[in-house]
């Protein structure tokens, strides 16, 4: 390798803000700056050797005559050891190459770090005509989150991991270690995300569909997970143990800072559907199986289908107080560039005592969701690759979502949300206008009995790298 190449890939490699940031996965910089010095000094004397090298085969020829001339006298033991010396020359030549070539190979391992980094800074405009102080200030522009991505395998072991700062809270979404078993089979292990419904996501928008908030759309628990993918099936089986906070009782100051919605409590008569619950519960010893059906119905078409369930014990930190059940059933078809999702779902929370729904937080709020509902979803989107500047691409997006059948009665929940997605370069960016009733983040609550509906601007900008 030329000095040249070695000081860029070097370089590069110093450069490398994944690499400053795993002191014990790779290469220091000082280390790696020893490690240019001694390939160039040994490259350096692999030249010398090649020049001393070609003039010992200019005088082995002579040296050979002598040998030929000196076998009548029998006097040829200092001519053949004269004449081995090259050879032994070429022998510490080759092991010098040989050290080189490791040398080299170890730069190149370390240019390619086996944890890689990630992230995303995203800020966002708002605008709502439910809140009479942003509508007077036009809508407000404010910073959303900044998110750290580890992901790649060291040896056979996978990791991957995401954790979240916003203004006014930090979260970790997942954090788990995995093996792949074989090119089908992979086990996970750690906070994991929850097999349910349409995957990745129920949705094309920013704001999820109504699911997500009922926590049953990227919830992520602490469990395990075995994973099945081939081209026809998918095949998912989970147990967690309690969610990624560590249950009722984990060790955090604040149980609704979270990335995804979980049950945290029961509402009783007397409290607010925002209060913070008088009695707290948590999820526990749940088990969660998704299975998928695949097909390739042409080169630009295909179509799935699914079924998900899943099943746990309610604890208040001493006992067990409910039990928790959910089921899904959906259906996704793509045709060209258009992409139509459909599911309908129902959960239930059977509580030993009385209540008025049952607490969840994320997002540093409390809300509260009836015991029992049923949900559709119905999406529709068209992807359309432009060459307009840095922009690649636009999807076009609408995203219905309705909660209906609420134990205890009360209004549907409501949410549908047009919008597009610009892609250009690192950036993307969503641009929804929503339409909301009894719809959080749109001015409601799923426990809301609002009959007027709501319409948010919103305008989230994200840099992903």
């Amino acid at each position: 390798m030329k000095k040249t190449m070695l000081a860029v890939c070097v370089g590069a490699l110093l450069s490398s803000p994944a690499m400053a940031m795993q002191d014990s996965d790779s290469a220091t910089a000082a280390q790696l700056e020893k490690l240019l010095q001694q390939m160039e000094q040994l490259q350096n004397r692999v030249a010398e050797l090649e020049e001393q090298l070609a003039e010992e085969r200019e005088k082995e020829v002579e040296k050979e005559v002598v040998i030929v001339k000196q076998e009548g006298d029998g006097d040829n033991d200092s001519a053949t050891s004269e004449a081995v010396a090259p050879r032994k020359r070429i022998t510490n030549n080759t092991a010098l190459a040989a050290r080189v070539e490791r040398l080299e190979e170890d730069v190149e391992a370390a240019q390619n770090a086996p944890i890689s980094i990630g992230g995303a800074v995203r800020a966002q405009y708002v605008w709502e005509d439910y809140n009479d102080g942003n509508k007077d200030r036009s809508g407000d522009f404010d910073f959303d989150l900044l998110r750290i991505d580890y992901s790649g395998s060291i040896g056979d072991v996978i990791l991957s991991a995401q954790y979240r700062w916003f203004q006014y809270m930090e979260s970790v979404q997942h954090a788990w270690v995995g093996y792949n078993f074989d090119e089908n089979w992979q086990g996970q292990l750690g906070i994991t995300k929850v097999p349910f419904g349409i995957t990745p996501y129920n949705s094309n928008s920013y704001f999820f569909s109504s699911n997500f908030y009922v926590g049953l759309e990227d919830d992520h628990d602490a469990g395990v997970k075995l994973r099945y993918r081939d081209p026809e099936w998918d095949f998912d089986i989970a147990f967690f143990k309690n969610d990624e906070q560590g249950g009722v009782d984990g060790f955090v100051s604040n149980r609704d800072d979270r990335y995804a919605y979980d049950p945290l409590g029961v509402r009783f008569e007397d409290e607010g559907i925002y209060d913070t619950p008088t009695l707290a519960v948590g999820e526990s010893n749940s088990f969660a199986a998704r299975v998928a059906r695949k097909y390739a119905l042409a080169d630009d078409r295909s179509f799935e289908w699914g079924l998900s369930g899943q099943f746990g014990q309610m604890n208040d930190g001493v006992d067990d107080v409910g039990d928790r059940s959910a089921w899904a059933a959906h259906g996704v078809y793509s045709v060209d560039r258009w992409t139509f999702m459909g599911q309908v779902s129902q959960y239930e929370y059977d509580m030993d005592m009385a209540n008025d729904g049952i607490v969840v937080g994320a997002y540093a709020f409390y809300d509260t969701i009836p015991s029992k509902a049923t949900l559709y979803t119905a999406n529709i989107a068209y992807s359309m690759p432009v060459k307009i500047g840095p922009i690649t691409n636009l999807t076009f997006y609408n995203d219905y979502s309705l909660m209906t059948n609420k134990r205890g009665g009360g209004e549907d929940t409501v949410m549908n949300v047009l919008g597009m997605a610009v892609s250009a370069g690192g950036l993307y960016t969503y641009f929804d206008l929503v339409t909301g009733k009894n719809q959080p983040f749109i001015g409601g609550s799923m426990a809301g009995n609002s009959q007027d509906t709501n319409t948010r601007f919103n305008i989230n900008i994200g840099y992903y790298f």
